[in-house]
C-alpha cells in the first residue's frame, strides 16, 4: 500500500508544473483563495461539452472560487474569455457575479444548472495562445449553430459543419461521413445541405482536429453574428431592434442584419434609466447636426441592467490594459451603480501567458469517432504500470483533500464521446504527435510501450494525482472502487475536457518533455523524405493555380489577349493542375495512414511512399505533351506582350497582386522545375533504402521514369530559364530595348564600384555572353537601373589593377573602344566576377564577334578615368536623365536586382536554376534575436528567398525574407537557444532563428537555404548543362 504525498492535490494543477495555477483571474503566483467555513452545497455546471459537473462549495463562497474550480478542473489558463451564466428566477440568463455571494445569486442551487460558456469573443481566434481555448473556443461555435443564434449563408454553414465533421470522425468516407450526418444535427437546415457538406468535407483529408478547430473558428469570426448574443430593445418610434455588444463597441440589430455600430472611440458614455438604455457620443466635428444621446427602450429596468452589465465588462476586458479599481465606498450614500468590470483585460491574460512556460504547453487530441460503440471496440486493457491508474482514476472525479474543497465530476451524459477511442488508443501506446511538432509520429511496440508507461515517475508523483492503494483503484466516498481506464466511479466515461485526458499519458506535456520523446522515438527517414514530398507538392499546386486560378480570372475580366494564346495556356495547365490535385489527396491520404491519423480500416503496410509515387509519375508522363506546351506558351505571350500594350499591362498589373509572389512567367517554368524535385526526393529515397526494402523497387522504377522524363525536357527547361531570366531583367533596365537577343545568355549581375573622376561610385553590371552592361539605379518611381554602358566582350581582356590604382579588388577591363576600371566588395567576389568574364571572353572569341546591334547600341564612351569627371552618368545628372521608358507603373523594389543593390552582392545564373529548382516547403518555428516565444510560420523557400504564411492554404505570404548576404550557422552557447535542430541567418544587425521538427528537416532547410546564400561561378553553369548532372 502506497502512503499519498502529505502535500494535498488540487484539481486542475498542471503535471510537473510549478506551484503558479494559472487560473482565470488570479495574479502570477498566487493560489485560489481558500475555502470560506460552512455548511457544502453541490453546484451543477454544465460545460461546454454538455457534459455535467458537480462542485461543492461553500454556501459563503462567492462566484469567482466556483469559477476558478471550474477553470482548475479543466487546466484552463486563459479562463477570462469564459464564465458562467443561469437562468434567474425572472428567467432571463444573466451572468454569475464572481465578487458576490452564490447563493445571494442563485436561491435555489439544487433546481439550478450554471453553463460554463465564452463570454468575450475577440476578433481574430489567434489571439488565444493556447490549443484547449481554441478547441472550447470551437465547441462554442457548434453550439451557436446548433440553437440557431451564429447565422449565415449555406455554402458557409455547409463548411462550418464540414470541419466540425472531419474534426469528430476523420478523414473523408461517404458512407460514415452520410451515417453521421443522419444521427447528428448540426444546424436547423442540415438535410437540405447533406451534399454541400460532403462535397466539402471530401477536401479536408489529413486535416487534424487542432486544423479543423483553427479553421472553423477562422470562418466564424468573419461572419456578421460571431460572438453576439442579442437583447431586444426599440428605438423612440417603437420600431423592434435588438442591441447587441461586441469588443469594437455597441451595435444595433433588425432581424439578423447589423444597421448600425457605436464604436468605443465615438461613445462617451453608456447609462440606463429605468427601462431606456442611453448611448452618449462624442461631438462629431464633422457633422454640424450630430445626435448627441441615442435612446433605447427594452422590456424592463432588469434587461437594461444586464446588457448594461455586459457593455461594460466588455469595454474593460478590450480597450483597458489593467483591471479597473474599485471606487470608495461613499460615507453617507451612493449614487449609481458600484458595478465594476473584475478580473484580468484581454491584455493582462495574453502577457500572462506569454510571460509563463505555459505558454508552451502543447494540447494534443487524436481523429475520434464520435459514433464510439464500446461493445465493437477492443475493451481498455489493465494498466501495465502502477501509477497509472490513479492518473486517469482521480481525473474521473473521486474526492481529494485541498483546500479549495471537494471537486466531485458526475458526468451526465455522452455527447461527446470522441475521445473515448483515443482514450482506447493510447492506453495501446499509440502517439499522435501536435501541429507545433509538425506530425513526428510513431506507433511504438508493445515493448517500448510498457518502459513508457514505467518512466513516467514524475507524472505519478505529481501533486494533481495522490497515489491510491493499488492500480486501478480509487477511494469514492470512503470506498474502494476498482475502474477500468478511463472510467469514472460512476461506470460512465468522464468528460473530455479534464485535464488528464488532454494528451495520450494522463498528463499535458512540455515543450522539453515533446523533444524528449522525440528523441526516444526518431521516426524512420522516409516519413520525412515523404513529408517533404507533401507539403512542396501543396506549395506546387498553389503556384499552379496562380495561372489556372488567378491569372485566368485576371484575363476573363478583359479582352486583352487572343483566344488562340488563351487556349494555347489554359489547355495545357489545367488538365496538369488536375492531375496534380489527386496526386496531392493520394500522398495526403498516404501520411495519414502512416501517421495514424487515418480512419481506414483496411490492413496494410502504409510506411511507404514510393507505390504512390511510381503510380502517378506514370500518369505524369502521359501528360508531357502538355508540358512542352508551357514553354511555347511562355514565348507566345511574351511575343504578345511586345505586340500589344493593353496584354503588357494586363500582365503587369496582375504581377503586382499578393497572389503573385514571384515574377509572372516564373510559374511558367514550374512544372519543369517540378520534375527536378521528384528526382531529388526519390534519389534519396533510394539512396536510405536498402536493396531488400518493400518500398525500393517502386522506388527506383518511378526514379527511372522520372529520370526519363527530366532527360528529354531539360533542354528545354535550360534554354527557358534563360529566357525567363532576361524578360524579368528586362523589367529592371531602362535605356535599352532589345535584351532578350536570339542566342544571347545570361552569365552574372551583382554590384561592382566603378572608378571615374569622382572616385568610386556603386554601378550594377550584367554579364551576358556577348556583352558586359554597367547600370545606376534610377531615381524614377518604379526604381528601375538605367543603363550607362555596354561592353562588348569579343576583343576584350582582364587584368587584375589593385597595384595600379591602389584600389583593393579592382581589375580592368579592356575593350576594343573603351576600358573600364572596377573594383569588388571582398576578394571571393573579384574572383567569382573574373573567373566567369573570362569564361564569357572565351564564348565571345569563338563567335564570329560582336554583332551590329551590340555595336551600334554601346555608348562611345572611351575615356580614360581621370577624365571621365563629366561623365554623364554621374549621380548628379541622373534627376535629368529621363527616357520615354520611365512612364511605367511602380515596379516591384525587391526584386534579385535590387536585393543584390542594397546588399552590395551578386549571383549567377547557376544560382538562379538551383534557387528555383531546390525549393522547399513545411513548418518552422522562428524566432526574432530579443524575442521570447517561437511563432509557428507555414515557410516557402524560392528564388532567393523565405516566404511566410500563416497556414499552408493562404493564398499569398504575409511577409518575405531576401536571403542574399545572409549567413546561415548554427547558435553558438552564448546565444542561449537550448533546443534541438535550430539553424540561425544573419546579416549585419537582422538576427533570426529558425526551429525544424527532426535531423532531416534540419539537414534539407540548412542544404538549401546555402544554395541561396553561397554563389557559384559560370563553370558550374556550363557543366549544369549537361543532362547526366541530374
Amino acid at each position: 500500500m502506497v502512503e499519498p504525498e502529505e502535500r494535498p492535490s488540487v484539481a486542475g494543477q498542471r503535471l510537473g508544473a510549478p506551484e503558479s495555477m494559472g487560473i482565470s483571474t488570479l495574479e502570477p503566483g498566487q493560489r485560489p483563495p481558500t475555502m470560506p467555513p460552512g455548511r457544502r452545497v453541490s453546484i451543477r455546471v454544465q460545460m461546454l461539452d454538455d457534459t455535467q459537473e458537480v462542485f461543492e462549495v461553500s454556501q459563503r463562497a462567492s462566484g469567482k472560487v466556483l469559477f476558478d474550480l471550474v477553470c482548475a478542473h479543466l487546466n484552463l489558463i486563459e479562463g477570462d474569455y469564459f464564465s458562467l451564466e443561469y437562468q434567474d428566477q425572472r428567467k432571463m440568463t444573466v451572468w454569475l457575479d464572481l465578487l458576490k455571494p452564490i447563493l445571494k445569486q442563485i436561491r435555489r442551487p439544487k433546481n439550478t444548472i450554471l453553463r460554463f460558456v465564452v463570454k468575450f469573443f475577440p476578433p481574430d481566434h489567434t489571439q488565444l495562445l493556447e490549443e484547449l481555448t481554441r478547441y472550447l473556443f470551437a465547441l462554442q461555435i457548434k453550439h451557436d449553430l446548433a440553437c440557431g443564434r451564429l447565422t449565415c449563408n449555406e455554402s458557409s454553414a455547409a463548411l462550418l459543419v464540414s470541419h466540425i465533421v472531419q474534426s469528430e470522425i476523420g478523414d473523408f468516407d461517404e458512407v460514415q461521413c452520410k451515417q453521421h450526418l443522419l444521427n447528428n444535427k448540426y444546424i436547423p437546415v442540415q438535410d437540405a445541405l447533406m451534399d454541400k457538406i460532403i462535397e466539402y468535407h471530401r477536401k479536408h483529408v489529413g486535416q487534424t482536429p487542432a486544423e479543423s478547430d483553427y479553421q472553423l473558428l477562422e470562418i466564424a469570426r468573419r461572419l456578421e453574428m460571431y460572438g453576439v448574443r442579442l437583447y431586444p430593445a426599440k428605438d423612440r418610434e417603437g420600431t423592434k431592434l435588438s442591441l447587441a455588444v461586441a469588443h469594437s463597441g455597441v451595435l444595433v440589430f433588425q432581424g439578423h442584419t447589423k444597421i448600425n455600430a457605436f464604436n468605443w472611440s465615438k461613445v462617451r458614455k453608456l447609462s440606463f434609466k429605468r427601462k431606456r438604455f442611453l448611448i452618449k457620443l462624442r461631438p462629431d466635428l464633422n457633422q454640424s447636426s450630430c445626435q448627441d444621446t441615442l435612446e433605447f427602450m427594452m422590456g424592463s429596468r432588469d434587461c437594461c441592467k444586464v446588457f448594461w452589465k455586459i457593455c461594460v465588462e466588455y469595454h474593460a476586458f478590450f480597450r483597458l490594459f489593467e483591471e479597473p479599481k474599485p471606487k470608495p465606498k461613499p460615507v453617507l450614500f451612493t449614487r449609481g451603480s458600484s458595478f465594476r468590470f473584475s478580473g484580468r483585460t484581454q491584455r493582462q491574460v495574453i502577457d500572462y501567458v506569454k510571460d509563463t512556460e505555459f505558454k508552451k504547453v502543447p494540447f494534443e487530441r487524436k481523429h475520434s469517432k464520435i459514433q464510439y460503440n464500446s461493445s465493437f471496440s477492443p475493451s481498455p486493457p489493465r494498466l501495465c504500470a502502477e501509477g497509472q491508474g490513479e492518473r486517469n482514476a482521480s481525473a474521473s472525479g473521486h474526492q481529494m483533500d485541498s483546500p479549495i474543497g471537494c471537486t466531485q465530476v458526475t458526468v451526465e451524459n455522452r455527447a461527446l464521446q470522441r475521445y473515448t477511442e483515443s482514450l482506447t488508443s493510447q492506453t495501446n501506446g499509440c502517439r499522435n504527435g501536435t501541429p507545433d511538432e509538425a506530425d513526428t509520429r510513431l506507433k511504438p511496440s508493445p515493448s517500448k510501450q510498457q518502459a513508457e508507461h514505467l518512466s513516467t515517475g514524475p507524472v505519478s508523483r505529481s501533486p494533481q494525482h495522490s497515489e491510491s492503494p493499488s492500480a486501478g483503484q480509487v477511494m469514492v466516498n470512503g470506498q474502494k472502487q476498482s475502474l477500468n481506464l478511463g472510467q469514472s466511479p460512476d461506470g460512465r466515461q468522464p468528460s473530455p475536457l479534464t485535464s488528464p485526458l488532454l494528451t495520450d499519458a494522463g498528463f499535458i506535456r512540455t515543450d522539453d518533455e515533446d523533444e524528449v520523446r522525440r528523441k526516444r522515438f526518431p521516426t524512420d527517414k522516409a516519413y520525412f523524405i515523404a513529408k517533404e514530398l507533401l507539403t512542396t507538392e501543396r506549395t506546387y499546386l498553389k503556384d499552379l493555380e496562380v495561372i489556372t486560378v488567378s491569372f485566368q480570372k485576371s484575363v476573363e475580366k478583359d479582352e486583352a489577349m487572343p483566344d488562340s494564346l488563351r487556349n494555347l495556356i489554359f489547355a495545357n495547365f489545367e488538365p496538369v493542375c488536375k492531375f496534380h490535385e489527386t496526386f496531392l489527396k493520394d500522398v495526403e491520404q498516404r501520411l495519414a495512414q502512416w501517421e495514424g491519423r487515418s480512419n481506414a480500416h483496411i490492413k496494410g503496410d502504409y510506411q511507404r511512399i514510393g507505390d504512390v509515387m511510381l503510380k502517378n509519375i506514370q500518369g505524369l508522363k502521359l501528360l508531357t505533351a502538355h508540358l512542352q506546351k508551357h514553354s511555347e506558351a511562355l514565348l507566345e505571350l511574351e511575343r504578345m506582350c511586345r505586340s500589344s500594350r493593353k496584354l503588357e499591362g494586363l500582365c503587369r498589373d496582375f504581377e503586382l497582386q499578393k497572389v503573385c509572389y514571384l515574377p509572372l512567367n516564373i510559374f511558367f517554368l514550374r512544372p519543369l522545375h517540378r520534375l527536378m524535385h521528384y528526382k531529388q526526393i526519390l534519389e534519396r529515397l533510394c539512396k536510405h533504402y536498402p536493396p531488400t526494402h518493400d518500398d525500393f523497387r517502386d522506388s527506383r522504377a518511378a526514379l527511372a521514369d522520372v529520370s526519363e522524363m527530366v532527360v528529354q525536357l531539360h533542354g528545354t527547361l535550360i534554354k527557358m530559364e534563360n529566357f525567363q531570366k532576361l524578360l524579368e531583367l528586362k523589367k529592371d533596365l531602362i535605356g535599352i530595348d532589345n535584351l532578350a537577343l536570339p542566342g544571347r545568355e545570361f552569365i552574372r549581375l551583382g554590384c561592382l564600384s566603378k572608378l571615374s573622376g569622382k572616385g568610386l561610385q556603386q554601378r550594377m553590371f550584367f554579364l551576358f555572353n556577348d556583352v558586359l552592361m554597367y547600370t545606376s539605379r534610377g531615381m524614377t518611381a518604379s526604381n528601375q537601373f538605367k543603363v550607362h554602358g555596354q561592353l562588348p566582350l569579343y576583343g576584350m581582356t582582364i587584368r587584375e589593377s589593385e597595384d595600379e590604382w591602389g584600389v583593393p579588388h579592382s581589375f580592368t577591363l579592356f575593350g576594343q573602344r573603351q576600358s573600364v576600371v572596377v573594383a569588388a566588395s571582398s576578394a571571393s567576389e573579384m574572383e567569382k566576377w573574373v573567373e566567369d568574364i573570362k569564361m564569357a571572353i572565351e564564348l565571345a572569341d569563338k563567335c564570329n564577334g560582336p554583332s551590329a546591334e551590340i555595336l551600334s547600341s554601346s555608348f562611345t564612351d572611351s575615356k580614360s578615368p581621370e577624365e571621365s569627371s563629366a561623365d554623364q552618368e554621374s549621380d548628379d545628372d541622373l534627376s535629368a536623365s529621363r527616357t520615354s521608358l520611365e512612364w511605367q507603373t511602380p515596379h516591384r523594389s525587391n526584386t534579385t536586382v535590387h536585393v543584390c543593390w542594397h546588399r552590395n552582392t551578386s549571383v549567377s545564373m547557376v544560382d538562379f536554376s538551383v534557387a528555383l529548382e531546390n525549393q522547399l516547403s513545411g513548418n518552422l518555428l522562428r524566432k526574432f534575436k530579443n524575442s521570447n516565444g517561437w511563432q509557428k510560420l507555414w515557410v516557402v523557400f524560392t528564388n532567393f528567398s523565405l516566404f511566410f504564411y500563416k497556414t499552408h492554404q493562404d493564398e499569398y505570404p504575409l511577409a518575405s525574407l531576401p536571403l542574399l548576404g545572409y549567413s546561415i550557422t548554427i547558435p553558438s552557447e552564448s546565444e542561449n537557444i537550448h533546443k534541438d535542430y535550430v539553424f540561425k541567418l544573419h546579416f549585419k544587425s537582422h538576427v533570426y532563428y529558425f526551429r525544424s521538427e527532426s535531423e532531416y528537416t534540419f539537414e534539407r532547410w540548412m542544404e538549401v537555404i546555402r544554395s541561396a546564400t553561397c554563389s557559384s561561378s559560370h563553370i558550374r553553369s556550363l557543366s549544369r548543362k549537361e543532362p547526366h548532372v541530374y
